[in-house]
């Protein structure tokens, strides 16, 4: 979808003096030092570059290296006023859209047993990345990132539906199993989960590769079919309809087909969460997931949401959001997914966001872009 952007000054971002953005400054630094000091992240075709973030994450670092706690909201937004040129992002759309995510916390067993037999699995291992999803090679259907490497030949992997009859049985793929199908469904929307067994202490798992068939979100597919409005339409409003209709409930979640698959990592912060597609944990409320092909990650993005209300206060949403994430249903300019944090409450918060919401890009001063923008 083509868009523009539009220059603006932070006095024109609405809700941008009563926002309280220490943590979003917090998170920054993290993409910064890992960009600084690990490998630079891609450029999005946005075209704000590596080379034109260096001097700003160097700049805050240095800030963060000199003070001792949390940075003071007020000088937060002088650092970024006195680094950055607001754009909004304008699309034909009347405007952009966000969503909420969140890491769910799901009760487990180490072995199946009667009821809990609903695993979550490890990649394969002839699961591989397609080295060049718009021309894959022969037999796997075109922008699949994922295929199997089987016989000196290729093929695509099994589809939901296959793998949760069986297709991968007697691999020892398994990490854990929930009691209930839908719980490992929405770990797979989520990418994420923290698990939690009686005895144990909790883990985690995070996305390590999927099956490479295109995302369906079946909010869509019970708007369409008249089950729930479109107004309605919600994860909680999505888990209600699936315990009212048991019968109907695999059939409907096999109609996404892509399958995702987990690798296990430690819980170091109980506040933050997973490392995501930034490489860095994400911080609760300050987090974005954006579309990875437009926006580079470590970008700070301004979200104002009128008629979505604020994690903390009973204040419309308008937060200082930096790039740490990504997902197959993230797709467009001026869209995001808002990472709400960890656990039952950052579920309750996530699970009602669907809103339509502006986006204000903060590029370096001296990049391009912000140059370029009218």
């Amino acid at each position: 979808m083509p868009f523009s952007l539009r220059r603006e000054e932070f006095s024109q971002l609405p809700g941008w003096a009563a926002d309280s953005p220490a943590a979003a400054f917090v998170a920054f630094c993290r993409s910064a030092r890992y960009a600084l000091e690990v490998t630079p992240y891609k450029t999005g075709s946005l075209g704000l570059s590596a080379v034109e973030f260096e001097p700003v994450y160097q700049a805050a670092l240095e800030v963060e290296s000199r003070q001792s706690g949390c940075l003071p909201d007020q000088e937060v937004r002088a650092f970024f006023e006195d680094w950055f040129q607001p754009l909004e992002i304008l699309t034909d759309e009347a405007s952009g859209h966000v969503t909420g995510y969140y890491e769910p916390e799901i009760e487990i067993r180490i072995e199946p047993d009667s009821v809990f037999r609903y695993p979550f699995l490890r990649k394969p291992a002839a699961l591989s990345k397609v080295p060049d999803p718009e021309n894959p090679p022969t037999g796997i259907p075109w922008g699949y990132a994922f295929m199997l490497e089987s016989d000196g030949g290729v093929r695509p992997c099994p589809d939901r539906r296959e793998i949760e009859s069986g297709a991968f049985d007697g691999q020892g793929l398994e990490i854990a199993w929930a009691a209930s199908r839908v719980d490992v469904f929405f770990a797979h929307v989520q990418g994420c989960a923290r698990l939690k067994c009686r005895g144990q202490p909790t883990r985690r798992i995070t996305y390590d590769g999927k099956s490479g068939h295109p995302f369906t979100g079946i909010g869509r597919l019970l708007v369409e079919r008249g089950e729930i409005s479109r107004d309605a339409i919600s994860m909680a409003s999505i888990r209600h309809w699936l315990g009212q209709h048991p019968e109907s409930a695999d059939g409907l979640m096999w109609q996404n087909r892509s399958f995702i698959f987990f690798r296990e990592a430690d819980v170091t912060d109980e506040r933050l969460g997973p490392v995501a597609a930034a490489k860095v944990p994400l911080e609760p409320g300050r987090s974005l997931a954006v579309d990875r092909h437009i926006h580079s990650f470590g970008t700070p993005i301004f979200v104002s949401a009128p008629d979505l209300e604020d994690f903390d206060l009973p204040l419309s949403f308008s937060r200082l959001m930096i790039a740490q994430d990504t997902g197959t249903a993230i797709v467009g300019a001026a869209r995001g997914d808002l990472f709400a944090g960890c656990g039952p409450q950052a579920g309750d918060k996530a699970g009602s966001i669907n809103t339509e919401a502006r986006f204000f890009v903060l590029a370096p001063k001296e990049s391009d872009c912000a140059r370029r923008a009218h």
